[in-house]
């Protein structure tokens, strides 16, 4: 990680792949991660984390299934939103949105448990910054 200051915008003008985040620092063993994206994610849950959003630019919306139903959360720009661990969730964002999540290092993009992983979904655990 470097330990220099590290611009957002210039962070997020270094790709172009969607729901492809990439890791911008460490804060102990978590990754702060930024993402484009646009369109639908996939139906996960993490088991064992929560899961913080903060939309830097656009709209993102989380579908939650949570005991009492499903709802659709809507972020935004600006807002922050913390899915609680075990709680299964999409993602989407129809207009496209940048985001910031802080999770634990090695929490996969696409969660503990879901089904099919379409092949726009880049299921890994972050890429490393490439700022060159």
């Amino acid at each position: 990680m470097s330990s220099e200051p590290i611009p957002l915008d210039k962070a997020l003008a270094s790709f172009d792949a969607l729901w492809s985040p990439r890791i911008v620092t460490r804060v102990n063993d978590y990754d702060v991660r930024v993402a484009k994206v646009e369109g639908e994610h996939v139906w996960h849950v993490h088991d064992d984390t929560d899961e913080f959003f903060l939309v830097l630019d656009g709209e993102l919306h989380i579908a939650l299934r949570e005991p009492d139903g499903e709802r659709t959360v809507l972020l935004p720009r600006g807002t922050v939103f913390t899915v609680a661990r075990g709680t299964e969730h999409k993602p989407c964002a129809p207009s496209g949105a940048t985001i910031l999540m802080f999770e634990p290092t090695g929490t996969l993009t696409v969660g503990d448990r879901h089904h099919e992983v379409p092949s726009h979904v880049d299921a890994t655990t972050g890429h490393a910054l490439n700022l060159g």
